[in-house]
């Protein structure tokens, strides 16, 4: 696209506003250099254009740019609905790292569903798990023994949660979880939607002998509240396509192994 005609900055302001949210919406997150080139104004001009979107709850402010701001998540019956195919090569990808004999957390989450959809062929499996789906799917398979964590039932995330939930979790001997999570951030770091959900997830993390992050595509770039403890100390996050190389560059400072579900 080429840059708009060059007007005063101010009466431009609404135009901007709206092709920043645009763009957004369809990337994740924005940089100040590019929306600067794009429009044709000042880097301090786009700052105080993103300043006023955030004071506003439209984006997220973060170094050199903005990323959606998601404050609350969809419910999980229209989370499942979206982006089926790479959720189920994510799935294909995490239950290749399942041996036969393990304890394995699933977490909540549609695409830790597509796990348990994929571990079907599995025997001799130990599942603690605080989905209700996933419990429900995965009694019925031959060869697995499935645990239901207790506590309180999120109706929009159809599992358990809070204080009994971690309890729970604690009794376990875990080989290996894989873990959802509100976004990938471009920080490069997994953030989640709710103080709970971020800290089941630090925990299991911390409990674990290996976690790794479960995220499709339609994670990438955007912002949610809370930042997961020990996030550094998972072993990997699994995605169905490539992020972006900026996006990609800051996950392996964290430390977590980025892996590509397509090219495995």
């Amino acid at each position: 696209m080429s840059p708009v005609s060059r007007l005063p900055a101010r009466a431009l302001a609404p135009r901007r506003h709206d092709e920043i949210l645009k763009r957004l919406s369809a990337q994740g997150s924005v940089s100040v250099a590019e929306l600067a080139g794009f429009f044709d104004v000042s880097r301090e001009t786009i700052r105080r254009d993103l300043k006023m979107l955030s004071d506003q709850s439209m984006l997220g402010i973060v170094h050199g740019g903005a990323a959606r701001f998601e404050p609350s998540e969809p419910a999980m019956s229209l989370r499942s609905r979206e982006n089926a195919e790479g959720k189920t090569m994510i799935g294909k990808a995490a239950a290749g790292l399942i041996k036969d004999g393990m304890v394995v957390f699933l977490d909540s989450g549609t695409t830790t569903l597509a796990v348990a959809h994929a571990m079907t062929d599995l025997r001799d499996l130990t599942v603690c798990t605080a989905s209700l789906k996933i419990a429900l799917h995965l009694c019925h398979v031959p060869g697995m023994r499935v645990h239901m964590l207790g506590g309180e039932i999120d109706p929009g995330e159809e599992a358990a949660s809070g204080i009994d939930t971690l309890d729970a979790m604690a009794r376990f001997r875990v080989d290996i979880a894989f873990l959802g999570g509100g976004a990938l951030s471009p920080d490069g770091e997994v953030t989640d939607f709710t103080r709970a959900g971020a800290e089941q997830r630090g925990r299991m993390i911390a409990l674990a002998g290996k976690a790794f992050f479960v995220l499709d595509a339609s994670k990438f770039g955007k912002l949610t509240p809370l930042r997961v403890p020990n996030f550094e100390r998972a072993a990997g996050v699994i995605v169905d396509v490539d992020p972006a190389p900026a996006l990609a560059e800051a996950l392996s400072r964290k430390g977590p192994k980025l892996i590509v579900a397509n090219l495995m």
